[in-house]
């Protein structure tokens, strides 16, 4: 997963720990751990988390993590997208499908937890702050 491809994972690449592989440094595999803390920090940055998301959370974050070892079985088979079948003709891969209906999940899971530009415009975070009138009231309330 490319760090700039924001639509279906919230997990910059940038944030993981990197490895050499094939002689490049590369970023290591996000575990579930590591994209449900980070899915949390970022939707309590952007004003969207509450402790109820997390069953929903902990399901995309295993998408993630499941997408993410896929990818690399991909990769490691040089991209085959087609196999041949006992036709003699060519189909997609099921690695390819599976990648596919992976991408479509992580992407419904990431507009259900607001974390992609397109579902946060529909969205109103929660903000904590009073405006200056509420604060003199309160203040005006605690001193009688």
């Amino acid at each position: 997963m490319a760090s700039g491809d924001r639509a279906g994972e919230a997990v910059p690449i940038a944030r993981f720990s990197r490895k050499n592989f094939g002689g490049e440094e590369v970023a290591r595999r996000p575990t579930k751990e590591t994209v449900k803390r980070a899915t949390i920090t970022d939707m309590k940055k952007l004003g969207t988390y509450k402790p109820e998301y997390n069953r929903l959370i902990s399901i995309y974050a295993e998408l993630v993590e499941q997408y993410g070892i896929l990818t690399e079985k991909f990769v490691a088979g040089d991209y085959k997208v087609e196999v041949v079948t006992m036709q003699g003709g060519a189909k997609k891969a099921p690695i390819v499908a599976t990648l596919e209906a992976l991408r479509k999940d992580i992407l419904a899971y990431s507009d259900r937890l607001c974390l992609n530009p397109k579902s946060l415009e529909t969205v109103t975070a929660e903000v904590n702050h009073k405006s200056k009138l509420a604060e003199a009231l309160s203040s005006l309330e605690k001193e009688t």
